[in-house]
């Protein structure tokens, strides 16, 4: 199938749908006229996406669901079964379901709707700017055509990598978390600049623009961030002395044990919607 060719429903209108509805149309992956909308009960936001990117609102009255070929799931997990019933009896077998529903596996999907390829994608809020690290898992009737359009739309908010679902837990310790572990380091480098004497506006740039430009050295191949930081930190410097007090306040353990919890508490909310266990990262 030519993806332009597709018709993508919505089931679901926050910030991550609208970053994808998006990142579709400026890429021109497929035209806005065959992008639909659907939440439960925010008829005004659905106007507002509608103005704003020229998308249509799903009526059931109108539109059947059997004509989408891709539905995007994107409600809540407490709100999955109610849609899952709703769908059971309506779709067919060509029909890929797309979720980005946090906590639920293509086999809780694949129980509830026979046949039917799911695939499972964790994107991350760097999604809103184009940069989104998406992990893809893909359910067991998912076919090559499904993965190859559930991964041209997902790159199209950014990069995309294709996991096995019982890594999917640690995936989202680190890339999907990722981001506020950032975003705290780049809050305390502030408060320090700030302190130093630096004005407010001047050490955001400063401090956004050296976490980018070290970022761009590791996906260039440049140097591995083990050999990056050595580049950085010559021996007796001002760099090894900040890397020691790093160490000494615990800094190098805080950066792991953030990315176990946050794996656990991953695991822990899959729970009641899974069959399998997420693999450890440690042993503890």
């Amino acid at each position: 199938m030519n993806i332009q060719d597709s018709t993508v429903l919505f089931i679901g209108a926050g910030p991550m749908e609208e970053a994808m509805i998006s990142g579709i149309i400026q890429s021109a992956i497929i035209p806005s006229s065959q992008i639909y909308v659907n939440n439960k009960n925010n008829k005004v936001r659905l106007k507002e996406l509608q103005s704003k990117y020229h998308i249509n609102i799903f009526q059931s009255n109108e539109t059947h669901l059997s004509n989408f070929n891709v539905i995007v799931m994107a409600v809540q997990p407490k709100n999955i079964d109610e849609i899952l019933v709703q769908l059971q009896s309506t779709l067919n077998s060509e029909q890929l379901i797309l979720s980005v529903v946090t906590s639920i596996p293509t086999d809780y999907y694949e129980d509830k709707i026979e046949n039917q390829p799911i695939i499972r994608a964790m994107p991350n809020t760097s999604s809103m700017v184009g940069e989104s690290a998406t992990g893809m898992s893909v359910g067991k009737y998912a076919t090559n055509e499904h993965v190859e359009i559930a991964r041209m739309l997902l790159n199209s908010i950014g990069e995309v990598y294709v996991i096995p679902e019982d890594n999917m837990d640690i995936f989202t310790g680190i890339a999907g978390s990722g981001p506020a572990y950032f975003y705290y380091l780049m809050e305390h480098m502030e408060h320090a600049g700030v302190e130093g004497g630096l004005s407010e506006q001047l050490i955001r740039n400063l401090v956004a623009q050296t976490m980018y430009g070290a970022a761009k050295m590791v996906l260039g191949n440049i140097g591995s961030p083990e050999i990056l930081r050595k580049n950085v930190a010559a021996p007796g410097g001002p760099t090894e002395a900040g890397l020691m007090a790093l160490e000494a306040f615990g800094g190098n353990i805080a950066i792991k044990e953030a990315v176990i919890n946050t794996t656990k508490r991953s695991a822990e909310m899959n729970q009641p919607f899974t069959k399998f266990n997420s693999a450890s990262l440690i042993n503890k």
